[in-house]
């Protein structure tokens, strides 16, 4: 990762993308904060994603990244303001939303295959009570082969690796067909098949012109975003990757851990300086 200069704060909240300009597809997020109690988790976000947008959302522990994501899908009510995404003519849809949260340890009293886990998506658009067709099953096999777990189908999740796992999880976002997708640190601490996987999946999101959202805890990542949103309860920048994760922001979301190597490689020290219990409560 080459030295990136230091460049002055965007003047405002208020990001928009320029890839899907004029579509009708958006995410609005508009004064937007959530408490936990007396734990504020969010504060006073204002963003607005156009369609064909990735956005990486990067923070330390505990600086909100999650909640914000989880607000979009409506698993987190905010306390003040809203987060909404439009579909054609301006109106407000949620059934077109995908989330995968961060992977988790397999339930073996739940045996789940890898096809049953990626219909879930299907249903969860379509309906338990209602047939699948056949664009359904298109819908399937196509996730399950663009995330290369055709070999997988038969097997159970608790055999699978955390990577395969995923993977998995992912493959039943895609089957949704949503026009947004979020995915909470789809890659962290994951294999590099399922890195790369996951990754290309994203851009092929993208390019078809829906909204993607990655909470993301490394630079390089993030850097690969159209937008970054530099989070620590509030935003602290967002915008173009080359313009918000600068020493400077990043030292200012960090809490001046920050260190620049020679060969200009930024390494973040994060010392979890927030609270994060609203991260239990999601996690719950």
């Amino acid at each position: 990762m080459g030295t990136v200069p230091n460049m002055p704060p965007p003047t405002g909240g208020v990001v928009r993308s320029a890839r899907g300009s004029g579509s009708a597809l958006q995410v609005r997020i508009e004064g937007l904060s959530v408490a936990y109690g007396d734990i504020e988790a969010v504060r006073d976000v204002d963003l607005t994603i156009d369609a064909g947008t990735v956005v990486a959302v990067i923070g330390p522990n505990g600086s909100g990244k999650s909640t914000l994501v989880s607000t979009i899908s409506g698993l987190v009510k905010p306390t003040r303001g809203r987060a909404s995404v439009t579909g054609p003519a301006g109106q407000a849809t949620r059934n077109r939303i995908a989330h995968v949260l961060q992977t988790t340890v397999a339930n073996e009293a739940v045996p789940l295959t890898v096809l049953e886990t990626v219909r879930m998506g299907a249903y969860g658009r379509r309906g338990i009570a209602r047939r699948l067709t056949a664009e359904d099953r298109t819908a399937i096999e196509d996730a399950i082969a663009r995330m290369r777990i055709s070999d997988l189908r038969n097997r159970q999740l608790h055999e699978l690796s955390g990577g395969q796992r995923q993977r998995t999880y992912v493959a039943q976002g895609l089957a949704q067909r949503a026009d947004v997708l979020l995915l909470d640190e789809p890659i962290t601490g994951l294999d590099l098949i399922t890195q790369e996987t996951i990754m290309q999946v994203v851009t092929e999101e993208r390019d078809a012109g829906r909204i993607v959202f990655l909470t993301t805890h490394d630079v390089g990542t993030a850097r690969l975003a159209d937008v970054a949103v530099l989070m620590a309860t509030e935003v602290v920048a967002a915008g173009p990757p080359a313009t918000t994760l600068t020493p400077e922001l990043l030292g200012r979301a960090y809490g001046g851990h920050v260190h620049v190597l020679d060969d200009g490689t930024l390494v973040l020290d994060d010392p979890n300086p927030h609270d994060h219990r609203h991260e239990d409560h999601l996690a719950n």
